[in-house]
């Protein structure tokens, strides 16, 4: 597989990274095959995270043998140093490794001091000089902290949400990366889902050239897909550029990402699954959403106290409890017509 430089680490990554949050849904024999079969690919680069529940130990126990010949990134949510130190220990462990290849801060919504010793870039130097961590890198859904990231300089690689539907003030960042030699990770390559022509996307970044994309990979059908693609590239041509443009029209504007950071909520409502029902609903097999147990999940929205812990968590400044309203509203009337009528 091709493979290129990620900014100034100097680290040769494959074009096609993996994205190691969906394995923490998929059993470990399961997992094991698809990891070892995607090294057997020429993909050489994970990311994972400390608080994706079994996803390091799962990558440890499928890929320890071959440590040398892959590069690991993860990541902490850790508020202060001391956190950071005991999240990177078990990350070691659970990754079966005695260093990290690229250690990430995990969506921090402010940047630590890094002229402070005792801030969490503070430790994140001190870590770096134990040899425990090679690079320095960090991850955001909020676009100005993912800036002022990359105009600091202080970290190696810098992951946001980026695909093919992404706005022009995003590209802008990849910019900033590019011109400051810094490592540029995309996530979200998907936008959660609801990209569902995949080669659209992928033709789309690997045009920009210095984006790295961690495809979310459950299945090994997910991996057989990119696999193919890194092998006969799709052209972003003038047909996938009517794919790029009628998903921009669809799902242009604001609107839930799936990403998450709104959770866990207190009424247990899944938010990042409800949010964005419509969409969901338009973009993907709709038979998957009328079932008894999503009627379930979505009717949970009613317990909503609007407490708007989520609205004040929200990386887009989503009016989420709003939008949960909407969302139950719609979804009752397409369940009435598609499963009742």
């Amino acid at each position: 597989m091709e493979k290129m430089r990620l900014g100034r680490t100097d680290l040769m990554v494959s074009r096609s990274g993996f994205g190691a949050l969906p394995i923490q849904r998929v059993d470990t024999e399961t997992v094991t095959e698809i990891l070892q079969a995607a090294v057997d690919k020429g993909i050489n680069f994970f990311d994972t995270a400390r608080n994706y529940s079994d996803s390091e130990e799962k990558i440890g126990r499928a890929l320890s043998h071959v440590r040398q010949d892959i590069i690991i990134a993860t990541k902490t949510h850790a508020p202060d140093r001391g956190t950071l130190f005991k999240d990177l220990e078990t990350s070691l462990q659970n990754l079966k490794t005695d260093y990290i290849d690229i250690y990430q801060l995990h969506a921090p919504r402010i940047l630590p001091d890094p002229n402070d010793p005792d801030s969490l870039y503070g430790g994140l130097l001190e870590a770096q000089k134990k040899g425990m961590i090679r690079f320095i890198g960090i991850t955001n859904h909020r676009l100005d902290v993912a800036m002022d990231a990359a105009r600091s300089e202080k970290y190696d690689t810098v992951q946001f949400p980026f695909s093919s539907i992404s706005a022009e003030k995003d590209l802008e960042l990849v910019e900033t990366c590019r011109e400051r030699d810094l490592g540029f990770i995309a996530m979200k390559a998907l936008s959660g889902g609801l990209i569902t022509n995949a080669a659209s996307t992928f033709a789309f970044l690997r045009e920009l050239g210095n984006i790295v994309p961690i495809w979310g990979i459950q299945h090994m059908s997910e991996l057989e897909e990119f696999i193919a693609f890194e092998n006969s590239p799709p052209l972003l041509d003038e047909k996938m550029w009517e794919v790029i443009n009628k998903d921009r029209a669809e799902l242009a504007g604001n609107f839930c990402r799936g990403c998450g950071y709104c959770m866990p909520c207190p009424e247990e409502i899944l938010i990042q699954h409800s949010a964005r029902m419509d969409m969901l609903l338009k973009r993907a097999p709709y038979q998957n959403f009328i079932t008894d147990r999503w009627k379930g999940w979505m009717d949970r929205i009613e317990n909503c106290t609007e407490c708007e812990e989520c609205k004040e968590k929200c990386p887009y400044e989503l009016d989420t409890p709003k939008l949960l309203k909407y969302q139950l509203e719609n979804y009752r009337k397409f369940y009435a017509d598609h499963v009742q009528g």
